[in-house]
């Protein structure tokens, strides 16, 4: 196990470069002077001498006068000593713009997670147990509604109905202005003004798993020895948990992984809704103003997320099923 987790990490190593490096030429091949954005408004306030000075200044600075290939080693080189670059946009370091929108994207994304699985997975296999049921039917065309909405789309119907129609939840933010508590009382009022961006995060992700679930669920009830089981004498219970649902959660298991990363990636249309402090905001407006050191470093953020999380689904599989051993 170890000398596979060994050859998985240097893959990702390998796989993070290469994709660092492809992100890098993409963002410097897009037209634009970032010495002159850096500038700003500053621009009418020199003379002609001292705006090419201050300009050649900053170039020289940001080493956009090097060749590509040692404008990247630079990077890299910074990147990987903790320095991600000057947002041209927030007037600061990078490191200290994206620190705390990154603490609550990872926290949105794992609570709607957590708040997903806890409904999927059960309902997933109650339907699965009472197939053909008018529950079983009821949450079948539910489902295809939900997963055919989009979840913007699904934003804007609970921005309508809870904060303009009857005003329960507010539209935007993520705290109280000037709220000064903290505790349980910043948690309970971080959790009041995230109701709407959770609850549309986790209700756009339930059509979809559910019926995953529920079809695994199928399959695995439909097998041998769970006829086996119950000729034996066993309480359906242990038939469902322990027997069926255990074969069935293999391939769960690879769709809960690559489900929770692109959470992440959609989070950037939620959080940009509600204007929240996370990291597909901040992203968005790096875009925007062509603040590619802060572009750049989001995009890094998102890609060690799906490499730490595929090496995540193949070592669960050994966890869920022991007859799996993963030594190569």
């Amino acid at each position: 196990m170890a000398k596979y987790i060994g050859k998985r990490l240097m893959y990702i190593i390998m796989v993070f470069f290469i994709l660092s490096l492809m992100f890098f030429l993409l963002y410097n091949s897009i037209p634009g002077d970032r010495a002159k954005a850096q500038m700003g408004a500053s621009a009418g306030k020199l003379t002609n001498e001292q705006y090419e000075r201050r300009y050649q200044q900053i170039r020289e600075k940001m080493g956009l006068d090097d060749p590509l290939p040692i404008r990247y080693a630079k990077w890299m080189g910074n990147i990987l000593t903790g320095d991600f670059g000057y947002s041209t946009f927030y007037k600061k370091d990078v490191i200290n713009v994206i620190t705390e929108p990154m603490k609550n994207t990872v926290f949105i994304n794992i609570f709607s997670t957590i708040l997903a699985l806890g409904i999927t997975i059960p309902l997933g296999i109650y339907t699965a147990v009472k197939k053909y049921s008018p529950f079983d039917r009821f949450v079948q065309i539910s489902t295809i509604v939900g997963y055919s909405t989009p979840s913007f789309i699904l934003g804007l119907i609970m921005i309508f109905l809870f904060a303009v129609n009857w005003q329960i939840f507010p539209v935007s933010g993520m705290n109280s202005t000037n709220f000064s508590g903290t505790g349980w009382e910043f948690f309970v009022d971080r959790m009041y003004y995230l109701t709407l961006p959770l609850a549309v995060m986790t209700l756009s992700s339930l059509g979809g798993m559910t019926r995953f679930v529920r079809a695994a669920m199928i399959d695995a009830l439909s097998m041998d020895y769970i006829r086996t089981a119950r000729a034996k004498g066993l309480k359906e219970k242990v038939v469902i948990y322990s027997h069926a649902w255990r074969n069935a959660l293999l391939p769960v298991i690879t769709l809960i992984i690559g489900w929770f990363l692109t959470i992440f990636g959609g989070s950037i249309i939620i959080e940009n809704m509600f204007a929240l402090n996370g990291m597909g905001k901040v992203y968005y407006q790096g875009l925007q103003n062509q603040d590619y050191d802060l572009a750049m470093a989001v995009q890094l953020f998102y890609v060690i997320i799906g490499l730490v999380g595929n090496l995540l689904v193949d070592l669960s599989y050994g966890l869920v099923d022991p007859r799996i051993r993963i030594t190569k």
